[in-house]
């Protein structure tokens, strides 16, 4: 035992040959169950009866009732039922369309395709958005060339991936906006804001983005990021008409009341305080106070290293993995948020030289976020514990101890605008 822990403190087991064995036979069991998943399929629908893509379904149902021109029905639960149906069969489950209307306007230009067209434009369009930053990301340091050969290999492997591909869903967006910004923020400011204000489609992400541009003194990020929602809110209202908030917002107790507080998804795909708690059987209110505690707590480690003179990559990482701490509802497709987090945490980790980690536990720490969403789902359902939580809690008092070493005050000279 103590040999083990020895191993796993220095990062001494993590070596490239059994990196690329792991990440490779990751990669090709997924790939295998995608090609399994597609070959098994009848029509537009999986051998389950659901449809290829389960929550992609509800983007282009919505999309669908967009250019009818009815686009306040996606928000009435019946009704995009109904046109689920009408597309899929009728023995198809409910997927609940929980955007603003922002995202309206892409689901309708989807639409415009026929089903597994728009599924595969959807996925593959957003996934080389995903893979383009987290290129970007290894690029702002040298790194060693046999790194830099795995780099592709551990993107496309991350379980996330798999997962986001499997359900269709919008996590290769989310991180390509996420990290997009972050990777641009100190070269072209106003470019970042825009990409933060994008992230507006998933309000539930957005909440400790200003907290950290305002904390670091970038003002020029804040107010285009500001102007880009505003921006979003006039054109949404002017194509779609006032009514569309108005629907959007009585939706949203649907939204938490049957999805959220009663678990509809499924408690163990929701990876959060939340979630934990309410899996536990804690009351509603209870359930909100911890992931307060967490959200507060989160919050405050954001302010704390974004005003310090950390690392940028240390800042980075801890501003995403507060971000899904912080939120009741983030789901294990949502985990796509930790690849660029890895990215700039990797990427530091080779610039300061650390083969294995210099810093004890990092190089393991790195590895079982990296794996952690392989099984979150399934071992949240076994044990009642969402795995997703307790490691990345790990992993933000990790880097909030290495920055305590770093100087505090930022200076305001050195403070980008």
């Amino acid at each position: 035992m103590a040999g083990l822990v020895t191993i796993l403190r220095s990062g001494a087991w993590l070596t490239r040959e059994r990196v690329r064995l792991i990440a490779g036979g990751i990669a090709i069991a997924s790939l295998a169950g995608l090609i399994v998943l597609l070959a098994t399929a009848d029509g537009l629908n999986d051998r389950l009866g659901r449809p290829l893509g389960t929550d992609f379904s509800n983007v282009y149902a919505a999309g669908t009732y967009v250019l009818d021109g009815e686009p306040a029905k996606p928000f009435d639960p019946p009704a995009q039922q109904t046109r689920e149906q009408a597309i899929f069969g009728a023995a198809t489950p409910f997927y609940g369309w929980h955007y603003p209307p922002f995202f309206l306007a892409l689901a309708a230009l989807l639409a415009t395709m026929p089903y597994l067209l728009a599924l595969a434009v959807w996925q593959g369009a957003t996934l080389a958005a995903y893979l383009w930053v987290i290129r970007g990301i290894l690029n702002r340091h040298p790194l060693p060339a046999e790194g830099m050969r795995l780099w592709l290999l551990l993107a496309l492997a991350f379980p996330a991936v798999f997962i986001n591909l499997g359900h269709g869903h919008n996590g290769f967006l989310t991180a390509a906006l996420f990290g997009g910004a972050l990777l641009v923020l100190d070269r072209r400011p106003i470019l970042a804001g825009v990409l933060f204000g994008l992230l507006a489609y998933k309000p539930q992400f957005g909440v400790l983005i200003p907290l950290a541009l305002i904390a670091s003194g970038r003002w020029r990020a804040t107010t285009s990021a500001a102007l880009t929602v505003i921006a979003m809110t006039v054109a949404t209202t002017l194509a779609f008409g006032v009514d569309i908030w108005a629907a959007f917002l009585a939706s949203g107790r649907f939204t938490r009341t049957v999805v959220l507080e009663a678990g509809d998804t499924g408690w163990h795909k929701i990876q959060t305080v939340f979630a934990w708690a309410r899996m536990w059987g804690a009351p509603v209110p209870l359930a909100y106070a911890l992931q307060a505690i967490v959200a507060i707590g989160s919050a405050i480690a954001v302010i704390r290293v974004w005003r310090s003179g950390a690392s940028f990559a240390d800042k980075a990482a801890v501003l995403l993995i507060g971000t899904l701490l912080a939120t009741p509802y983030s789901l294990d497709y949502d985990l796509m948020l930790l690849a660029p987090a890895l990215a700039f945490l990797a990427t530091d980790m080779m610039r300061r030289g650390a083969e294995p980690s210099a810093e004890p536990w990092e190089a393991s720490l790195l590895a079982a976020l990296w794996l952690m969403p392989l099984v979150a789902r399934t071992l949240a359902q076994v044990t009642l514990v969402p795995l997703a939580v307790p490691i990345m809690v790990t992993t933000l008092l990790f880097v909030l101890r290495r920055t305590r070493r770093e100087p505090l005050p930022l200076a305001a000279a050195q403070r980008p605008a």
